[in-house]
């Protein structure tokens, strides 16, 4: 599974829209959809406000596990 498949399925199973997760991300709505097309990178720090928001490890989103683990608490 592509990061872009990840990230859409992680906004799509909390029933977001592309612009709330754009809003949260400080970006516009076509800039977001396209990291969901897979046209553009993820940028790391967006990578990392994405793992806080959706409680997900960084290597579920980038696709080296498919179990959704939750980050550690500090």
């Amino acid at each position: 599974m592509t990061i872009a498949q990840r990230i859409r399925d992680l906004r799509e199973d909390r029933d977001l829209t592309q612009m709330q997760i754009a809003k949260l991300l400080n970006t516009s709505q076509t800039v977001y959809s396209r990291y969901e097309r897979n046209e553009r990178d993820l940028p790391i720090d967006y990578l990392q406000t994405l793992c806080i928001f959706y409680n997900v490890t960084a290597d579920y989103i980038l696709g080296f596990t498919n179990t959704p683990s939750k980050l550690p608490k500090k």
